[in-house]
C-alpha cells in the first residue's frame, strides 16, 4: 500500500487511500498521519499504539499516548513517564521525561522533571551540558532557547551560543533569517544576531523568496523584502480601522 497517500478520513476514525476509499477495515477512537517509515499513531479504549498501513498493530506494546515518528523514533506516555520507542515498539533509552518533543535533526527537546528543558540525542544521551527554561527544535543546526530571565537566543548543534544577542521573542532561521522580538516590536535577524533593517512591526511573517508579510503597529498590512521596504500594501491604516469598528465586540 501507497501510505504516503494516505489522509486521515473526516470523522477521524481511520485512514483513506489515495482514491478516497477506507485503507483498512478497522477502527479506532483517534488516529494521526502516517509518518515514514510507514506507522500511524492511534488511540482507542485509553490505550494508543502505531499501525501498519494494513490497520495492524506494529507492536504488542500499548501506551497512554502516542506520536508520529521522526528520525525513526515516535513519543509515547507511558505511566512512568514521557520518552521514545523504536519502530518495533522497545524503548530508545532508559530515562523519563515531563514531557518530549520530536527528533528533529538527530536530536529533541525534552523538558525534565524539575521543569528545565534541553536537548537529548537518539541514544538518550544530552546533546550539551546547560539547561534552559525553554528550548525549541533544532532546524538547519540551530535551535532558539530561553534563559532564566526570559530572553531568548540561538544555541548550535553542541549547545554553544552563536550569537550572544538575546530577544524578548524569537524563531529558528528560515532562508537566512530569524523572526525576532524587542523591546520596541517584531524583525528579522541575520546568523549574527543583527536586524536586517531598522523598522519594528506588530508581527512579522518569515521571508518566502525574499520578501515578508508583516504588520504595522496602525493595523496596516505589507509585503516588504529582505531590507525592509514596503513592496506591497496589503491593507491601508483606514481599512484596519474600518475592520477594527465593525468587528468590535459587543457587551
Amino acid at each position: 500500500m501507497k501510505w504516503t497517500s494516505f489522509r486521515v478520513s473526516d470523522c477521524g476514525s481511520h485512514h483513506l487511500d489515495g482514491t478516497g476509499q477506507q485503507a483498512y477495515a478497522d477502527r479506532f477512537d483517534h488516529v494521526m498521519k502516517f509518518h515514514a517509515p510507514g506507522l500511524a499513531p492511534v488511540w482507542s479504549k485509553s490505550e494508543a499504539w502505531h499501525i501498519h498501513p494494513d490497520g495492524k498493530p506494529a507492536y504488542p506494546r500499548r501506551f497512554q499516548r502516542t506520536f508520529g515518528y521522526y528520525d525513526s523514533l515516535a513519543a509515547v506516555i507511558s505511566p512512568d513517564g514521557w520518552h521514545h520507542i523504536t519502530t518495533a515498539g522497545e524503548d530508545a533509552y532508559d530515562a523519563r521525561y515531563d514531557w518530549c518533543g520530536n527528533f528533529q535533526e538527530e536530536m529533541c527537546t525534552v523538558r525534565e522533571r524539575d521543569g528545565l528543558y534541553c536537548h537529548i540525542k537518539k541514544n538518550g544521551q544530552y546533546a550539551y551540558e546547560k539547561k534552559w527554561n525553554y528550548a525549541g527544535d533544532y532546524k538547519d543546526g540551530f535551535a532558539v532557547v530561553q534563559n532564566s530571565e526570559g530572553h531568548s537566543t540561538h544555541i548550535d548543534s553542541h549547545g554553544n551560543v552563536l550569537h550572544d544577542c538575546w530577544f524578548w521573542d524569537l524563531d529558528v532561521f528560515h532562508k537566512g533569517f530569524a523572526r525576532a522580538r524587542d523591546t520596541e516590536g517584531w524583525m528579522h535577524i541575520d546568523c549574527k544576531g543583527y536586524p536586517a533593517y531598522s523598522r519594528r512591526f506588530a508581527a512579522v511573517e518569515p521571508f518566502y523568496n525574499g520578501q515578508a508579510r508583516v504588520e504595522r503597529f496602525d493595523g496596516a498590512l505589507e509585503v516588504i523584502d529582505e531590507s525592509g521596504k514596503m513592496i506591497v500594501l496589503l491593507r491601508s491604516p483606514l481599512d484596519a480601522l474600518k475592520i477594527r469598528c465593525t468587528h468590535r465586540v459587543k457587551i
